[in-house]
């Protein structure tokens, strides 16, 4: 399996962190991470969490004010509808505020090792480029993915894919000539023969 980039030690850590992830890199959200989780540990110290203080621990991940009120309202609906404990259904998942398909399929199998499949900005660009998808849409994306992979293969692909995007499969000068799937890929064949100047 995989390992997720983000770093957490359970199920509430995961999805704040998930939270922060988005329009931000995994990197930056680990080193801001550490701070936030030894300030606040269970769902009920996030909903009291002071809005000037968890908006200043969360800064350096952009859109912190908006952040900060979503990590705010998914714990105190947490804490009041939950017992504080983060669910394991995509149902009851998406009922919290802020979480989309995303970040529920990112719990569901980073923390309960649910076939998931997660479709970031990567895994929709890859998919297009490879012809799994014609699809722009994530959820749309979602489907297609999960009608053509075995089950136990999502998270991992999901994963995997979503490193390939960040190393090498870029959205601007994708390094097509290095990248292991180049021929099976259509995107890198059209690429290869166009030459770097066309990408």
């Amino acid at each position: 399996m995989t390992r997720l980039p983000l770093k957490h030690r359970n199920p509430l850590q995961l999805l704040v962190a998930t939270i922060l992830s988005a329009q931000c890199t995994d990197n930056q959200v680990n080193r801001v991470t550490p701070a936030l989780f030894a300030r606040y540990r269970t769902a009920a110290e996030f909903a009291s969490a002071d809005p000037s203080e968890l908006e200043a621990l969360v800064h350096p991940t952009g859109f912190y004010r908006q952040k900060a009120r979503a990590i705010t309202r998914t714990a105190r609906m947490l804490d009041q509808k939950f017992g504080g404990v983060v669910p394991s259904t995509m149902e009851e998942l998406l009922e919290l505020p802020g979480v989309g398909r995303k970040t529920a399929n990112v719990v569901l199998g980073g923390i309960f090792g649910l076939p998931s499949v997660v479709v970031d900005t990567h895994v929709r660009r890859i998919s297009r480029r490879l012809g799994l998808t014609a699809h722009g849409d994530p959820t749309k994306v979602e489907q297609d993915l999960m009608r053509l992979l075995d089950r136990g293969q999502w998270s991992d692909f999901s994963l995997r894919v979503i490193y390939l995007g960040r190393e090498i499969c870029r959205a601007r000068q994708p390094l097509c000539p290095t990248c292991p799937l180049r021929r099976l890929c259509p995107f890198a064949r059209g690429s290869l023969s166009r030459g770097p100047s066309s990408r």
